[in-house]
């Protein structure tokens, strides 16, 4: 009875683990911010998109190694603590807490303002905070509801771009006349080549597709709630190149053969614009609602995240407030730690309403970069792991360790390009001197 009270139930499903990292790489960026890609970076933004899937999937591949070298860890936290020490646990621990709860924050207040679009004279924290209660009771009643939810969530994000994807092919292959001419593959490179705007362009794109694949590590956090783990795990992760490929890939490749890029608007969702020149009149409201349960999908993973990191962070702590967090409830999931960071996320929102939306987005923009710190640890731990097992694991993670320095580097990369935009310049700061606080914290305490 004793391990029940301290291990996770493992009713997450192969299809639910399956949704859950397709829906970890598309957001709302995707559906909303793809017209703002293709003006930064023109065509050449599916290189970067490209690149950037080959980084996550040796992210991911060194991640899947570790988890399946001892499938008792609770989360990758878990490794980085066996691996690079209990302060850099503590540090991407916590750091990884207030990145979800942050980007919940923004997503469920984003949830309000799709709601307006249909209900205009509804104050915007309303919607959010119904939602934020409706997917605290889905995580409270049991993990394998949450994974449902998920799997509805992301088979709806999937259904639109597979439609827009077909819709596109149609197009091109009947040479379909818009406003801005005939839909033809030859517009990816007929207006000013494949990199119209040159080095600067293409390198200042990877800013905004990097951030659309935060979250992809949450794989990580349900290898100890999986029925079936060293099957599903390792299936997810292999699958995930061909995801890229399709969704993010396939679907702004047919954006900018039926568009050509120069003329796709970077304020407006270029999947409304497609929909609505075929006929669909009530394009803007799909896109909405999609775009709605995408948000609401983000918000579901988030509170899934920080309850579960938050159990974890508890689990071993000698403060005894903190440890009765990672008390599970009758149903073997983490009630407490859900209901503390639903608690935060709620007063978050509701404080965004008196807070200027510069400084809101300044808190997501540091945490969002947090996460690359978050990965950056994941690979130094996959490294210190190779180093004290040769052999490597039953899952073995390919082209070790270029694959990792791949990873390391293009991270660097990226650190580099956030310099030159001043708000991502200032949020780096700022995430530095929250990293290096919970370390010195940790520092003081050990020499105490």
């Amino acid at each position: 009875m004793q391990e029940d009270d301290t291990k996770l139930a493992r009713n997450l499903k192969s299809r639910h683990v399956q949704l859950m990292a397709i829906g970890g790489t598309i957001g709302t960026g995707l559906f909303l911010g793809a017209g703002q890609s293709i003006h930064l970076a023109g065509p050449s933004i599916l290189l970067a998109y490209l690149m950037a899937g080959g980084m996550c999937f040796m992210l991911m591949r060194a991640l899947g190694e570790l988890l399946m070298s001892d499938l008792s860890k609770n989360s990758f936290i878990d490794f980085i603590g066996k691996y690079l020490g209990g302060k850099w646990a503590f540090v991407t621990g916590w750091t990884y807490w207030i990145c979800w709860a942050a980007l919940a924050m923004a997503e469920v207040t984003a949830v309000g303002t799709y709601i307006r679009f249909w209900l205009p004279g509804v104050p915007q924290w309303i919607p959010g905070v119904i939602t934020l209660v409706l997917l605290l009771l889905v995580n409270l009643i049991s993990v394998g509801l949450f994974g449902e939810a998920e799997f509805w969530f992301a088979l709806i994000k999937v259904v639109a771009i597979v439609a827009l994807i077909a819709i596109g092919i149609v197009m091109i292959g009947m040479r379909y006349k818009t406003d801005s001419g005939h839909a033809s593959l030859m517009n990816l490179v007929n207006y000013g080549g494949f990199f119209p705007r040159g080095p600067g362009g293409f390198f200042m794109a990877f800013q905004m597709v990097v951030f659309s694949f935060t979250g992809i590590e949450l794989v990580g956090l349900t290898a100890s709630e999986t029925a079936d783990p060293k099957t599903t795990i390792p299936d997810a992760i292999n699958k995930l190149p061909v995801r890229v490929i399709l969704f993010y890939i396939g679907a702004l490749l047919v954006i900018m053969a039926i568009y050509p890029w120069n003329t796709v608007s970077p304020s407006n969702s270029p999947f409304v614009t497609v929909f609505s020149n075929v006929g669909i009149k009530a394009a803007a409201d799909v896109i909405n609602f999609v775009v709605l349960t995408a948000a609401a999908s983000a918000c579901n993973s988030g509170l899934y995240s920080t309850g579960r990191m938050l159990f974890s962070l508890t689990l071993t702590s000698e403060n005894p407030r903190l440890h009765k967090l990672s008390k599970l409830s009758k149903r073997q999931v983490p009630a407490r730690a859900l209901a503390v960071s639903a608690g935060v996320i709620a007063i978050a929102v509701i404080l965004n309403i008196f807070l200027p939306a510069s400084v809101f987005t300044l808190v997501t923009s540091v945490a969002t970069i947090s996460f690359l710190f978050v990965w950056v640890m994941i690979i130094l731990a996959h490294l210190c792991f190779r180093k004290a097992n040769p052999a490597g694991g039953d899952f073995k993670a390919p082209l070790h360790p270029l694959g990792d320095y791949y990873v390391l580097a293009f991270l660097a990369m990226v650190v580099v390009v956030m310099l030159f935009t001043r708000e991502t310049a200032i949020a780096e700061g700022l995430a530095v001197v929250w990293i290096g606080g919970l370390y010195l914290s940790q520092r003081r305490k050990t020499n105490n």
